[in-house]
């Protein structure tokens, strides 16, 4: 592997990183949001119905 082939390797493994945490971060976010809406929709059941 040559010098130049390095610094781009380098550049590509830490974007690489960034977009999983991004999209894990995503994941995260949505499932918290989820799990909060149907707790409030089973709340709401019991208290309306």
């Amino acid at each position: 592997m040559d010098a130049t082939a390095t610094p781009l390797l380098n550049t590509l493994f830490l974007v690489a990183l960034v977009l999983l945490a991004l999209v894990s971060g995503g994941i995260l976010y949505l499932t918290a949001l989820e799990w909060r809406d149907r707790r409030r929709q089973d709340r709401d059941r019991k208290l309306g119905g």
